[in-house]
């Protein structure tokens, strides 16, 4: 794996569509306004991947966005996500109608199942296989999907999954569940990659000093040369542009395996063997 060395540079998924390292995430940032001037900022920077989800309620000021940044469509890499109550063969269809309607999109690039739903995501990940043979999108994945239930998926798919996005950071690494997505070709994609805010690490803190970066710019470098693309979510400018000056240092390998050892299990978000 080359490590990434450009905000441009993007990774190839494993049916050879290529997906950027580095993406802005807007749960939480409000439709029209507040999410619009955050893409605006973001694709003036350099970013050309947005992650969205029909459960952020935005993906009309996103598609308002992907319309007036300046840049073309196809330049841009946008993904979305069914909801928990919208899963299910046919509602998972209905659902994606109405995100690509509000996205103004005829293809989405990325479209995940954005929780595990006991007894429903396999059905729902079948309809993603339709929209994905029937070209209304360049590829399908999982999010939050542990190695039980991506096991079972596995067992039970005709596409596997090109992304599993899910927690991950320094204090969450999941490495047996990173082995599995290697072996089976999944990229993993960390959401909260900064932990929530939660960067008051003494280790971090040495680092940043050691590099002369922020401790968030650590993690996110981290995150890029252990090989997972990151969207650190922000609507304020000035952060979107910080988390996206991390191409011009690396982290030595000692410095990366000290961040592993931060590893205790912890999540900030919901457990996905609980949450649905």
């Amino acid at each position: 794996m080359s490590i990434p060395k450009h905000i441009a540079d993007t990774v190839t998924l494993n049916n050879g569509v290529r997906m950027p390292w580095l993406g802005l995430g807007v749960w939480q940032a409000e439709d029209g306004e507040q999410v619009v001037n955050a893409i605006r900022s973001a694709v003036e920077i350099g970013y050309r991947s947005i992650d969205t989800a029909s459960f952020y309620h935005n993906e009309e000021g996103v598609g308002r966005a992907i319309r007036e940044c300046g840049v073309n469509r196809d330049e841009l890499f946008i993904t979305t996500k069914v909801w928990n109550e919208d899963q299910g063969y046919d509602a998972t269809l209905k659902a994606f109608e109405v995100s690509r309607r509000k996205l103004g999109l005829d293809v989405i690039d990325l479209y995940l199942v954005h929780w595990p739903v006991t007894g429903k995501y396999v059905d729902t990940y079948r309809a993603l296989e339709k929209l994905y043979r029937d070209g209304s999108v360049r590829a399908i994945g999982v999010s939050n999907f542990l190695e039980p239930q991506l096991k079972e998926l596995l067992a039970n798919c005709e596409v596997i999954p090109a992304v599993n996005q899910i927690e991950f950071h320094p204090l969450l690494t999941q490495p047996s569940l990173q082995s599995l997505c290697r072996e089976r070709g999944i990229q993993l994609e960390a959401w909260s990659p900064l932990m929530q805010g939660n960067l008051d690490q003494p280790l971090l803190t040495e680092l940043a000093a050691k590099y002369g970066k922020s401790p968030a710019q650590i993690v996110l470098r981290w995150d890029l040369q252990r090989g997972v693309i990151t969207i650190p979510k922000s609507v304020t400018p000035s952060r979107i542009a910080e988390n996206a000056d991390l191409f011009d240092f690396e982290l030595s390998e000692a410095d990366a395996a000290a961040i592993d050892a931060l590893n205790e299990g912890r999540r900030f978000g919901p457990d996905p063997l609980t949450f649905v």
